[in-house]
């Protein structure tokens, strides 16, 4: 299944492309990422509900999957194309209009912390029409606000379908908002987000 807006896409071309899973997410993730090329010319960022009780190899996991360089994202560090930086357990990440980032111990919100929705809002809020917002498989519904932000700034929202979706708590979510341009299996979402970047960027 898939929908598209019609609505064209900016012609400055995107900036960055954040992605957000909570349950089955490191499956989804890395199948994700494995698709999506090392030189794929703007950052990904990537909230993925952990246990903050314990130590994370997230990053390590979806390295050996991606092929390309994967880290756990560090407060005032700059987000740089081919590296995909994961936002770090108990941390809500957030990115400035320079892509320099910010970590925040602030409250949970919706019970999580990293939220989606923090980030979706401050991607939205830094890059505007060139932001592309991800939601893939989890339960709950973070990421339903964030991503009405990106929507609202022009941004384009990609959202995993969620009759394929291990867990459609969180796409069946951002679909109610409205705010969606696309709704695919996994397995093609990877393709569009290259498409979308690669063909705008070029």
């Amino acid at each position: 299944m898939q929908h598209d807006s019609g609505r064209s896409t900016p012609a400055t071309g995107f900036g960055i492309v954040a992605i957000a899973s909570s349950a089955g997410g490191i499956t989804a993730l890395g199948r994700l990422l494995a698709d999506l090329r090392p030189s794929l010319p703007v950052p990904v960022l990537v909230v993925q509900h952990l246990d903050p009780r314990h130590e994370t190899v997230i990053a390590e996991v979806l390295a050996r999957r991606a092929g390309t360089p994967v880290r756990l994202a560090k407060a005032g560090e700059r987000a740089e194309p081919g590296v995909i930086l994961v936002a770090p357990p108990n941390y809500h990440l957030l990115v400035g209009p320079d892509g320099v980032l910010t970590l925040s111990s602030s409250e949970l919100v919706h019970f999580v912390r990293p939220s989606a929705d923090l980030l979706f809002e401050s991607v939205a809020g830094a890059y505007g029409p060139r932001a592309i917002a991800c939601v893939l498989t989890g339960s709950g519904s973070d990421g339903a606000m964030g991503v009405s932000a990106v929507k609202d700034r022009g941004g384009t929202v990609i959202v995993q379908d969620p009759d394929e979706a291990d867990f459609r708590g969180m796409p069946d979510a951002a679909l109610r908002t409205g705010a969606v341009d696309f709704v695919l299996p996994l397995e093609e979402i990877a393709a569009l987000i290259r498409g979308l970047v690669e063909v705008r960027n070029s």
